[in-house]
């Protein structure tokens, strides 16, 4: 898949600048592994520039641990002597920066081999070769993403985050109180900025809700018949939300757990399936009734566990599981179920579509989605039946059966034959190598609870 012709782009450049005379800096931004978003600056003179030619950032920016040092064990490093790699722009992601004080504007990259090949490393390409096998079925996915965080305060206790202060009763929060609007009125500005701001840079954020524990909130964002774009819009909706946290004297997080004993960040996403004629394949008034869904539902169960690793990329994800905080932790189904894995909403048989909830916020969303697509794809064409649909609280019926730790998850992706049909093995390696060096950093280092239990007990 070669980049857009040069022209296309160039006048995609030359209306934004005519636009918008005041911008004098570009961010050329681009997501990795972890779906950090890096890349370079430029002055406005330079944006014709990056859309003839692209710019060049090293292989090894897909070879970063979360604390941004290359992996060499991936072999993208010094072996390869940090080469560079050509970055284009990706269309229709020119826009601006709302929170600079200086105008600025951004721009979405994608890594390129140097003949103008997509680059295998880079998690949107690797989310596009899996697109590609539905292409092949004359099918268009239809995904949405709901993402939810944290505000937190600027001023952390003991490294800890704490709730910020509102900016209207000078109160920190403390109450569970989902779905409260009197909590939305307590961080209006900052709220209505993000809703603003995603409107102003193209991103189809179309509301905020209250979430489940003090100042933790969702944002839904619309459906798009365009997978990869779905992506886009969640990685640049991040770091709206979190510039804009900042310009609001706050600061916000997608770590998956940052509280204990109160509900984690998740980053659910809807999925439905089109025809040629742009007819939902879902669509049913009996979804017990429908193939297509029962057999998508049965291969996303049969490969969660492979795919758990992209769902729950971290150390800290394997924490936001529970009951209490509607985490499924078995590949379960059900009918208009918050209670399990892979929920099946029934208020529409038009909008019938299948929503998974095991992904944390902390998750890379090309990477989540290219694993959920694999296995939709595999129950589809190899007309996989699911288990029957749970009725009731999931977690008094099914057992626990997902990997409760990134090691095992790693094992299970490592191992399976089935992802590795969808998800390049090289890159998977790439993948596995740079979390196990997360992990071994994580297992060697020595938690304060292991002083308070052991320095003076043993």
């Amino acid at each position: 898949m070669l980049p857009p012709p040069r022209a296309v782009q160039l006048n995609e450049a030359n209306a934004f600048l005519k636009e918008h005379p005041e911008v004098q800096y570009v961010d050329l931004l681009i997501a990795d592994m972890n779906g950090v978003v890096r890349g370079k600056r430029i002055e406005r003179g330079s944006l014709h520039k990056v859309y003839e030619k692209g710019i060049n950032l090293p292989a090894s920016l897909f070879a970063l641990d979360i604390n941004g040092i290359t992996v060499e064990s991936t072999g993208l490093g010094m072996d390869i002597g940090d080469s560079d790699r050509t970055c284009f722009p990706i269309p229709n992601t020119l826009s601006n920066e709302p929170w600079q004080k200086r105008p600025t504007a951004q721009l979405l990259m994608t890594m390129h081999e140097r003949d103008g090949s997509p680059f295998f490393a880079d998690p949107r390409e690797v989310l596009r070769q899996v697109v590609s096998k539905f292409d092949e079925l004359g099918l268009t996915i239809c995904a949405a993403f709901e993402l939810e965080f944290y505000l937190i305060d600027q001023e952390n206790v003991n490294g800890r985050p704490q709730p910020p202060r509102s900016p209207i009763s000078g109160k920190r929060p403390h109450s569970t109180q989902v779905y409260l609007i009197d909590d939305l009125d307590e961080y209006v500005d900052c709220l209505q900025d993000i809703l603003e701001g995603a409107k102003e840079q193209g991103i189809p954020a179309d509301a905020i809700v209250k979430e489940s524990a003090p100042a933790q909130f969702e944002v839904n964002l619309h459906h798009v018949a365009d997978p990869i774009k779905a992506c886009d819009y969640a990685v640049l909706l991040k770091r709206l939300i979190k510039n804009i946290a900042y310009d609001h004297e706050m600061d916000s997080t997608f770590m998956a757990k940052p509280y204990p004993g109160q509900a984690g960040n998740g980053l659910h996403v809807h999925i439905s399936l089109l025809d040629k004629n742009g007819n939902n394949i879902f669509a049913t008034d009996n979804p017990l009734e429908s193939d297509t869904l029962r057999h998508a539902i049965g291969g996303i169960q049969q490969t969660m566990a492979a795919s758990m690793a992209f769902l729950c990329p971290n150390v800290n994800s394997y924490r936001r599981f529970g009951a209490q905080f509607y985490v499924p932790n078995a590949p379960c189904w059900g009918l208009d179920n918050r209670t399990v894995a892979l929920r099946v909403p029934t208020d529409s048989p038009d909008a019938v579509r299948i929503e998974h909830r095991v992904a944390g916020a902390d998750a890379n969303p090309y990477l989540l989605l290219a694993g959920v697509l694999a296995g939709v794809h595999h129950g589809l064409t190899n007309k996989i039946e699911p288990d029957q649909p749970i009725e009731g609280n999931s977690y008094e019926q099914v057992e626990q059966s997902l990997p409760t730790n990134l090691r095992d998850a790693l094992r299970e992706l490592d191992d399976s034959e089935i992802m590795a049909r969808y998800i390049n093995p090289d890159y998977i390696d790439i993948f596995v190598a740079c979390k196990e060096s997360e992990l071994a950093e994580f297992e060697h280092s020595i938690s304060d609870l292991e002083y308070n239990w052991y320095l003076h007990t043993v």
